[in-house]
């Protein structure tokens, strides 16, 4: 832990030095944030984004055509795509000062982290010039400490993918409103043929912890493990009712993949899902692109989606994990007003163009999204069978919740939740023992990084 927190205290000192020698006085940077009409800027943009995932190219070009003014120099920082790579080698071009316009993060730990380094700069200015709301705008949370550094990209909320098959055979409809005892209902129900009603793809090793806090993620804000403020959340009720659910399914209703042949045969969501071995698994929308099956994992059988489920019947719904990508304005850059410009068209019309993933900008028509889901799963196997109805309106209704701004020792966090959860699971201790000890472990973890 010390050696991270040196680590992290010598990249700022690093960072906080470029910053200096690249910023020059407030009136300066404003001057050159604003070029005289006929002036033509040049703006980096750093991404961890390849061109195969991302068609940058003509999305690009699009930009460029409508804004002749500004040209966008493209750095991919990863060619495979690969965000940890993308990640080190971004805090690098910081340290070493090379002109940085607009940043693209994937993830909210990163984004946090490098707002709080001042790799980002606020544009509440612009938002305000230009007089909307973001939370109008965009169905995304970007929100820190009460600034906006960034706007969201593409839009990829979790849902619960469905073999249709199994459905019909149990005699259930597709939900298109659902709670999560129903959601357990319909997993006892599909159970049966020598197949579970669900997967549930963790936790594992301190990772997939979204499977440890399902109720907590169906709420409009307070979804993590700690408080915005940075206490322990272990107390919420809703913490208590995720494991009582994950007891219940897999050891008094037997509907879900007993934990340890998730841990002992080394099982993979798309595996049980497309070879039929569990009736519905939760996951992320990134699934969109192989919905109708690949050549890797061929479709044998109907698809259907539904949202995800929500705590209560009166509860207002549609809150849900979701994953962007945060696009920022570097707080090095001489030209502000051009990278906004870019980050605000690229995260609207900009997502139209490229055509590849679900936007996050709320204002999306209708025809517009049917006809990105159209070329998304055009590129799979048997887009037929799945049913476009029901995923169209889980994408049209989903929204993120409000953005709890990741803590620096998160992984720790984690990674004991994850125990005491084993504990529970193989039958060591009960649920309230477990919540008990969890809430000890993490309190030593948060007084000590005081």
């Amino acid at each position: 832990m010390k050696k991270k927190l040196w680590s992290l205290l010598i990249f700022t000192m690093l960072f906080s030095l470029v910053l200096a020698g690249c910023s020059g006085s407030g009136s300066e940077e404003k001057a050159s944030s604003e070029p005289k009409k006929d002036e033509k800027v040049t703006i980096k943009f750093h991404t961890h984004g390849n061109e195969a995932s991302y068609n940058w190219k003509s999305t690009i070009a699009a930009f460029e055509e409508k804004y002749p003014n500004i040209k966008v120099d493209l750095v991919i920082l990863s060619e495979k795509g690969d965000t940890q790579e993308a990640t080190k080698k971004l805090d690098l071009a910081a340290a070493s000062g090379e002109q940085m316009d607009v940043l693209m993060f994937s993830d909210p730990a990163s984004y946090a982290q490098r707002v709080s380094m001042g790799m980002a700069a606020p544009i509440d200015e612009f938002i305000e010039e230009e007089g909307y709301e973001v939370a109008e705008e965009y169905k995304v949370d970007t929100q820190i400490d009460g600034k906006y550094y960034s706007l969201p990209g593409k839009f990829n909320p979790w849902y619960v993918l469905l073999n249709k098959d199994h459905l019909d055979a149990a005699g259930l409809e597709v939900p298109k409103d659902w709670t999560w005892d129903e959601f357990a209902e319909y997993a006892k129900a599909m159970t049966r043929d020598g197949h579970y009603g669900a997967y549930f793809h963790g936790p594992q090793g301190g990772g997939w912890m979204e499977f440890m806090k399902l109720a907590l993620a169906s709420e409009a804000e307070n979804t993590e493990f700690t408080t915005a403020d940075g206490k322990s959340n272990l107390n919420n009720p809703l913490f208590k009712k995720t494991l009582e659910l994950r007891v219940k399914m897999e050891k008094e209703d037997k509907s879900s993949v007993p934990y340890t042949d998730i841990l002992s045969q080394k099982l993979h969501y798309r595996n049980q899902f497309f070879n039929q071995d569990a009736s519905s698994i939760l996951i992320g929308s990134w699934m969109n692109t192989e919905l109708g099956g690949t050549e890797q994992f061929p479709l044998g059988f109907n698809v259907a989606v539904a949202p995800y489920p929500k705590n209560e019947k009166s509860d207002e719904g549609g809150y849900t994990p979701v994953t962007t990508d945060f696009m920022a304005v570097a707080g090095t850059s001489e030209h502000k007003k051009e990278a906004y410009t870019f980050i605000r068209w690229y995260t609207t019309e900009g997502q139209i163009v490229q055509g590849k993933n679900i936007p996050s900008w709320s204002k999306v028509s209708e025809s517009d999204l049917a006809d990105i889901v159209d070329k998304i799963l055009s590129g799979t196997k048997n887009p037929e069978k799945v049913d476009k109805e029901s995923l169209i309106n889980v994408l049209t209704n989903a929204k993120s919740s409000k953005m709890v701004s990741p803590v620096s020792y998160q992984a720790e966090i984690y990674k004991v939740i994850n125990e005491e959860y084993e504990k529970l699971i193989f039958g060591e201790q009960d649920i309230d023992k477990t919540i008990k000890a969890s809430q000890e472990r993490v309190q030593e973890i948060i007084d000590s990084n005081k």
